[in-house]
């Protein structure tokens, strides 16, 4: 049998070395091997030029029966590992539809949306909010199963890491802005929440399909509040003198209480900017300007 070559395009090995060192070059160098395993073993035929995000390579195939597919191969790592249990709880509703998975190697093999429509291709943003907070109300609608990591433990250690790093921020009003975004997450951590959260549902993440007007790919999933989900659509495509409206147009949808939702999405700018300075570098200007704008 001659094996099939694939490209592995060299954003993601750049971005897998970048972020993961030898384990992402260790991940890169298999992935010509995982292919023609699942390939062979799902009997797929290759569909297209292969895709990807920061994290995976994505590859459009055809299932024996027809069916246009998509193989989906990743490093299995605290985020992704929950992404399988996340969609086959949601069945399709709302989200991808998961066709099969590898618990070994963490293969998916989900169904094929139109990749050339996201909703970040809206030119209005407000068609595009809307559309997100929708579906966030309907994908939490669930409790998470068990296994998933949970807000709550994700809270505790960004609590336990925020002392240090504030030492190491030089400017005043950040430091006294993240103190802040600490003092509102302290208020709601011992109320986590059990809702089965996406985490990571900004606007390149919500496909077209023909199904469905939209569906939300790519979750990295936890147990949680939904107060925590509204970072990304309020992050992404970002206008300051938006964030009200983004904010209260998403509450409204989700039933969200205001306050809690307000001090989880600060703890959304805290775990960010801990991210950044734990790497030698500053919190996102627009980051801190969201929570300045949030925190009133």
């Amino acid at each position: 049998m001659v094996r099939k070559v694939i490209h592995i395009p060299r954003a993601l090995v750049t971005e897998q070395v970048k972020i993961h060192g030898e384990e992402g070059r260790a991940f890169i160098a298999g992935l010509p091997d995982l292919v023609a395993e699942f390939l062979e073993r799902w009997d797929l035929r290759t569909d297209g030029p292969p895709m990807h995000g920061v994290c995976a390579l994505v590859l459009p195939v055809t299932a024996a029966d027809g069916t246009p597919a998509v193989l989906k191969l990743q490093r299995v790592d605290e985020e992704s590992a929950g992404e399988p249990a996340a969609l086959r709880l949601w069945g399709g509703g709302s989200a991808v539809r998961m066709l099969r998975h590898d618990g070994r190697t963490g293969a998916l093999l989900l169904e094929r949306l139109d990749s050339t429509r996201t909703l970040s291709r809206l030119d209005d943003v407000h068609e595009a909010v809307p559309v997100v907070a929708g579906l966030l109300e309907r994908l939490t609608s669930v409790p998470a199963p068990a296994g998933l990591r949970r807000l709550g433990d994700l809270a505790q250690a960004v609590l336990d890491r925020t002392p240090r790093a504030l030492d190491r921020i030089p400017d005043p009003d950040d430091r006294r802005l993240l103190a802040d975004c600490a003092a509102a997450v302290r208020e709601v951590a011992a109320e986590p929440g059990d809702r089965l959260l996406h985490w990571d549902l900004h606007y390149d993440n919500v496909l077209a399909a023909d199904r469905a007007p939209w569906l939300a790919i790519d979750p990295k999933p936890l147990a949680g509040d939904p107060g925590f989900e509204l970072w990304p659509a309020l992050r992404n495509r970002f206008d300051p003198d938006d964030v009200p409206w983004r904010f209260d147009a998403m509450t409204e949808t989700l039933g969200l209480d205001r306050p809690r939702a307000r001090a989880w999405t600060l703890g959304r700018l805290l775990q960010n900017a801990l991210w950044d300075i734990e790497n030698a570098r500053p919190p996102a200007r627009a980051d801190l300007e969201l929570g300045r704008r949030l925190r009133g």
